[in-house]
């Protein structure tokens, strides 16, 4: 591979072309377009999750739940910090495990150890969160 200098940087004969292969067609926004897009995303993602997947809607609806009770059970700021903070880390690791699946099975939805391995992880993950929770709320409200 013959490396060349462009400027300041140091760069390989492929570069060029592999940059404009691996860059995104949908990057290239910025300032507030970048984030009105990006807000845009987010609502789609929030309700793609919602409707296809049954257990992020479990937890979204277990935290309807456990954020308002977190104010009504704990006065100091800090311990209602954590327990909703902590509802919220449940949510976040259960967008991230569902667009994990989401990839593995755009892949392909033959059974293969490596996809299985990667669903596992996931729900470990979530299982991780979920028991965060619990010990949260627990240690403060028990202790």
């Amino acid at each position: 591979m013959q490396r060349t200098f462009f400027g300041d940087k140091l760069m390989n004969d492929f570069d060029s072309n592999a940059q404009a292969h691996e860059e995104s067609p949908f990057k290239g926004k910025t300032g507030m377009r970048r984030l009105m897009n990006a807000f845009g995303y987010s609502l789609e993602g929030f309700k793609a999750a919602f409707k296809h997947e049954d257990a992020f809607r479990q937890e979204v609806f277990l935290s309807l739940i456990l954020i308002p009770l977190a104010f009504f059970l704990e006065p100091e700021a800090l311990h209602r910090i954590l327990m909703i903070g902590s509802v919220f880390l449940v949510l976040i690791v259960e967008l991230l495990n569902s667009a994990v699946e989401a990839v593995v099975d755009r892949v392909s939805i033959e059974r293969h150890a490596l996809a299985k391995r990667a669903k596992d992880i996931g729900s470990a993950a979530v299982f991780v969160a979920l028991a965060n929770v619990v010990m949260t709320w627990g240690l403060i409200l028990f202790a």
